[in-house]
C-alpha cells in the first residue's frame, strides 16, 4: 500500500508492519468497497456484521461518509478504483447531507435518504473540511476545493465563539442549543486544521487553530496533572480519555506550529501519567474514560480498536519508542485484527464485547499506519 524503508535494526517491527498493512489493504478497504456500499445510495452502510452483512439501516451520518472520503482518497493511486470511490463519496456528501435552505450540512438521513437528525453539529463539519483537505490534495478540482472553503466558512461563522472555541451544536437554521464547547469536536476541527494548512496557505485557518489551542489550554486542561478534559474546567460529571490524549498529543507533537505551545506541553507533561492510569501494563490495552476526581479511577473500562491505534501513532512521536511501538503494534494485531476484519470493542475482562465493524473505524488505521509509515521512514 505505501513504501517503507527502515535500517536492518528493526527488521521484526518492519515485517510485522507490512503484515498488518498488507490486512488493512486486502481484508479491510475491501469490505468498503464491496459489502459495505450501498450502491443505490452511493453511500456506506454504517456497519457490517461479522458475516460481512450490513446492519439493517437506521440512518446514514455525514460524519461517516466523510471518514471514507478520507480513507479513498488517502488510498488514490494505491488502490484500484479508489479515486473513483472518492469521487462518489464527495458527490453524495453534497447530495444528501448539504443544507441548500440555511447552509452547512445536515447530522443524518434515515434509510430512504429523507433528512433525518437535522441539527448542525461541529464534530461533522470538522470531518468534512478534514476529509475535503485530503481529497482537493490529491484531485485538485476547483469544486472540490469551493465545498472546503464553504466548510471553513461556517465554522467560523456559525460555530465560533469570541474565546476562541466553538459550540458542539446548533440546530438547523443555526439557532442556540446551549450545548457549549466539547473536547472532541474540537480536536478534530484543529486536525481539520492541520489537514488544510498542509495542502495550501491559509492564514485564517492558522489563526483560527493558535487561538483554538491557546483556548482549550485555558478552558480545558486540568491544572495539576495538565491532562485534557472532555467538558469546559468545572464542568460537572467531568472526565478524560486516554484515548483522546494519545490523539491529542500526536497532532500536537506532529505539527511545527504547535510543538512547543502550552497545550503541546501541557500534553507531553501529562503523557507518562495517562500511560499509567490508563493503559494496561499487561496487555497495552487502552482504557475507555478515567475520573480524574477519583484519583484516575476508570469510570469506563472498555477498550475501543481506535484508542489503541491512536496510542500506538502517538507512540511513534516519543523518545527511546522502538520497543514500545513494536509491543504496542503486537497488541493491535493480536487483539484486534483478525482474517476477517476486526473487532471493535473488548469489555474490562479482554472479552470481545462488539463484532459489527463500523464504517468510521478504518480512519483511525489508516492514520495510524500513516504515523509508522513515517517512523519506518
Amino acid at each position: 500500500m505505501l513504501s517503507v524503508s527502515r535500517s536492518a535494526s528493526q527488521p521484526e517491527l518492519t515485517a510485522l508492519f507490512a503484515s498488518v498493512q498488507q490486512h488493512f489493504e486486502d481484508v479491510i478497504v475491501p469490505l468498503w468497497q464491496g459489502p459495505g456500499w450501498n450502491a443505490d445510495m452511493a453511500l456506506p452502510y454504517e456497519a457490517l456484521d461479522a458475516e460481512h452483512q450490513p446492519l439493517p439501516p437506521q440512518r446514514y451520518r455525514a460524519m461517516a461518509c466523510a471518514r471514507q472520503l478520507y480513507l479513498f482518497s488517502s488510498l488514490i493511486g494505491q488502490v484500484p478504483a479508489a479515486e473513483e470511490r472518492a469521487a462518489a463519496l464527495f458527490r453524495s456528501l453534497q447530495q444528501h447531507f448539504h443544507d441548500a435552505e440555511h447552509g452547512g450540512w445536515f447530522y443524518s438521513i434515515d434509510a430512504q435518504g429523507a433528512p433525518l437528525d437535522q441539527r448542525k453539529d461541529l464534530y461533522t463539519h470538522a470531518f468534512i473540511l478534514f476529509a475535503c483537505a485530503h481529497y482537493w490534495d490529491k484531485v485538485r478540482e476547483p469544486l472540490v476545493e469551493s465545498v472546503l472553503n464553504a466548510a471553513l466558512q461556517v465554522i467560523a461563522q456559525r460555530f465560533a465563539t469570541d474565546d476562541g472555541l466553538y459550540e458542539a451544536c446548533l440546530e438547523r437554521d443555526w439557532s442556540s442549543l446551549h450545548s457549549g464547547p466539547l473536547q472532541n469536536p474540537l480536536m478534530h476541527l484543529a486536525e481539520a486544521f492541520l489537514a488544510t494548512l498542509s495542502v495550501r496557505e491559509d492564514a485564517g485557518a492558522e489563526d483560527a487553530l493558535l487561538k483554538l489551542c491557546t483556548a482549550m489550554q485555558e478552558q480545558f486542561v486540568d491544572p495539576q496533572t495538565r491532562v485534557l478534559l472532555e467538558k469546559p474546567l468545572g464542568a460537572v460529571d467531568n472526565w478524560f480519555e486516554p484515548g483522546h490524549q494519545f490523539e491529542w498529543y500526536f497532532l500536537l507533537e506532529s505539527s511545527p506550529l504547535l510543538r512547543g505551545s502550552q497545550l503541546h506541553e501541557s500534553l507531553d507533561r501529562a503523557f507518562a501519567l495517562t500511560e499509567r492510569l490508563g493503559v494496561d501494563e499487561h496487555s497495552g490495552a487502552v482504557l475507555a474514560m478515567l475520573d480524574l476526581q477519583d484519583g484516575g479511577r476508570a469510570k469506563d473500562s472498555t477498550q475501543r480498536i481506535w484508542a489503541q491505534a491512536e496510542y500506538l501513532r502517538a507512540l511513534t512521536l516519543r523518545p527511546h519508542s522502538e520497543a514500545p511501538v513494536l509491543r504496542q503494534l503486537q497488541a493491535l494485531q493480536q487483539r484486534f485484527l483478525h482474517v476477517g476484519g476486526w473487532f471493535e470493542c473488548r469489555d474490562e475482562a479482554g472479552e470481545v464485547s462488539r463484532k459489527d465493524m463500523p464504517s468510521t473505524t478504518p480512519y483511525h488505521l489508516a492514520t495510524c499506519y500513516r504515523g509508522l509509515v513515517e517512523y519506518l521512514r
